[in-house]
């Protein structure tokens, strides 16, 4: 399995956090190749989700389904089509604000936000994917591993600015998995 996981300080508490994240559509808004999110549910498990991208010469429509929630720290998801995926928003409540100074004049409280994603990349085929002549999906797949990486690092950086009301200089921790 190859992991994505980034994670970065919102300066609001977990209940206003979760709320925002928990409106999976409007992920479209921060993605550059998210194009549309369709939505069947309320965003409890059981929600399914079909997510629209566009990449290169690519285009394809992934589905995912909520499979656990707990308010306010925890939203796990599942790809259900195509590719072993499944993923999680987390926030974890800090004791105290980061030192460094980065933290806005008024904050009293802040969170960690974990954006992660494990998936496997030898479980989709050549016919998930409707690919252009003479590419493999092993070419497509090695050239994807940065992108999907900066588009997690995308989302993040606006997502927090959206959230905090305020563009801010957001520093994001890459996480990866001990021996990857």
């Amino acid at each position: 399995m190859d992991e994505i996981a980034v994670s970065t300080v919102v300066y609001l508490p977990p209940e206003e956090i979760y709320e925002f994240l928990v409106d999976f559509p409007r992920y479209a808004d921060y993605s550059k190749h998210l194009r549309d999110v369709r939505q069947s549910g309320d965003g409890s498990p059981g929600t399914r989700y079909a997510l629209y991208f566009s990449w290169w010469k690519l285009t394809y429509t992934a589905e995912s389904k909520v499979t656990d929630v707990t308010p306010p720290t925890r939203i796990d998801w599942t790809i259900t089509k195509d590719v072993h995926a499944v993923g999680r928003w987390r926030v974890e409540e800090l004791d105290d604000l980061p030192d460094g100074g980065e933290a806005p004049p008024d904050a009293d409280t802040a969170c960690r936000v974990f954006f992660e994603v494990e998936y496997d990349p030898d479980s989709v085929s050549a016919g998930d994917i409707d690919l252009p002549r003479f590419v493999s999906l092993g070419w497509v797949i090695d050239k994807l591993r940065p992108v999907l990486q900066k588009e997690a690092e995308r989302i993040v950086e606006r997502i927090v600015a959206d959230i905090e009301g305020r563009p801010r200089r957001v520093e994001l921790t890459i996480h990866s998995k001990p021996g990857s």
